[in-house]
């Protein structure tokens, strides 16, 4: 493969260390015959050497011979990233394709792509960019159009790590794939949508960036907005980028509140003290950083509707929040009953529900079966398939993607604007205090005055 230079602007930071290196190591022991040259770059004082040692440090102890070799030829290079003489001596620096990572606070990305426009871009260079992309929809536009004229829309990546996660290629096999479940993937005998990502997490020190977006912006305005959209397009003609990402479009350009009320479909919430896995936590609003004037919520709920032959009449419910007990991390599709359960049968029935789980990845299938020696009488069982912990991290899928130029999981920028809309009458309510920020203890499922989903 041709040589391509990754730059990871932000090379000292956190998401630097926790989790691009650490993919980068698994991608490069999976498939050595990449061609890579890694270049850090940071605005603190640094070394080769001691970049090499800290990349090395990141990589798997079981790494393979050419990720210790892309470590050991790595370089590191100081610049200020928001400044167009310091950009020109970075794209120097490439050897062949360039990718520019932008491991970097939105407003410093943003400030970079900016300082880009006086300067000569190298054709085929790739700009990767993590979110939030932008700050509402006026400003995710602006962003965009930025961005389209330093290079094309298919060399621009809006990283989303969650579209990298395996749990959602297996939607992909399951639903089209498998005749049992193909010609039901619709309201016909679907009755509701859930997608939740509880976990057990607190802020974990992150108050410099979550105090400010709080669940919904984190969580469903992004993640669970682009998993609503792989569940809910209609079939693609093909899964390459062009009509994959047509179709996750289409299905987020038909997705609004439910009923257009913000206030009765949307619930917030945020945790007090409390005991999560024998660890104590404080009440969010006594955690370091954290302004208790703001109103953040930690834990977020919202219903939607897709407005589509497909789906009208289902809800989508999207809940994500922290410190929670249990953990649940998955799709849960709910069918619609029976029309007719003929009358011999005793026992207790259930909606039949497919559950998808988020690592280690897990298809259930809920269903309700006759008991024991009683013929007629039912209840619930459940028909599991464990489908691993996925083969890569969703990282390494991301820059898979990247590296190759090929942009099917990264988030289109119409679709960016259309995640802002979706949820612009919420934050709009929120801010307004038309929806009350309820409490939950740290360590439990979430209020108690809220219905389950």
């Amino acid at each position: 493969m041709p040589t391509t230079t990754l730059f990871i602007f932000g090379a000292n930071g956190d998401l630097t260390s926790r989790l691009l290196l650490p993919a980068l190591g698994q991608l490069l022991t999976l498939e050595p015959d990449r061609g890579i040259h890694l270049v850090g770059v940071g605005q603190e004082t640094g070394t080769d050497d001691d970049w090499r040692k800290r990349v090395t440090e990141c990589f798997d102890d079981d790494a393979g011979p050419t990720a210790r070799r892309v470590a050991q030829e790595s370089r590191y290079l100081q610049a200020d990233v928001t400044q167009s003489d310091e950009l020109r001596t970075v794209f120097a620096a490439a050897r062949g394709p360039a990718v520019l990572y932008f491991a970097v606070p939105p407003s410093i990305a943003q400030k970079s792509c900016d300082a880009m426009s006086g300067v000569d871009i190298p054709d085929g260079t790739i700009l990767a960019l993590e979110k939030p992309f932008g700050s509402d929809e006026s400003s995710a536009r602006d962003f965009n159009h930025m961005l389209a004229q330093l290079v094309p829309e298919n060399q621009v990546f809006r990283v989303d790590h969650f579209l990298g996660q395996s749990i959602l290629l297996d939607v992909f096999g399951v639903r089209f794939a498998n005749r049992v479940f193909e010609p039901v993937w619709s309201a016909e005998h679907i009755e509701s949508v859930v997608i939740r990502y509880d976990e057990p997490l607190g802020l974990e020190g992150r108050a410099g960036y979550y105090d400010s977006a709080g669940a919904l912006k984190d969580m469903l305005q992004s993640h669970l907005l682009q998993i609503l959209a792989v569940v809910a397009m209609d079939p693609p003609a093909t899964l390459d980028e062009r009509d994959l990402r047509d179709a996750t479009t289409a299905a987020l350009r038909a997705t609004h509140v439910w009923h257009d009320d913000p206030v009765k479909s949307s619930r917030r919430a945020r945790y007090t003290a409390g005991e999560v896995g024998g660890e104590m936590l404080p009440a969010y609003v006594d955690e370091n950083g954290v302004d208790p004037a703001r109103g953040t919520e930690t834990l977020a709920e919202a219903t939607f509707a897709v407005d589509t032959a497909r789906w009208q009449g289902v809800p989508f419910i999207l809940r994500s929040g922290k410190a929670l007990d249990p953990a649940v991390k998955e799709i849960a599709l709910t069918f619609r009953q029976v029309r007719h359960l003929p009358h011999q049968f005793t026992g207790a029935t259930s909606p039949d529900v497919l559950s998808f789980r988020f690592g280690p990845d897990e298809l259930s299938l809920h269903i309700n079966v006759h008991k024991g020696t009683q013929p007629f009488e039912l209840h619930r069982s459940a028909v599991t398939a464990d489908l691993g912990e996925g083969s890569m991290r969703a990282y390494v899928e991301v820059l898979s993607g990247i590296l190759d130029g090929d942009a099917t999981l990264a988030v289109r920028g119409d679709a960016a604007e259309q995640c802002w809309r979706i949820v612009a009458p919420i934050i709009d309510a929120w801010r307004d205090g038309k929806v009350p920020l309820d409490d939950y203890p740290a360590g439990s499922s979430g209020p108690a005055s809220w219905r389950p989903v």
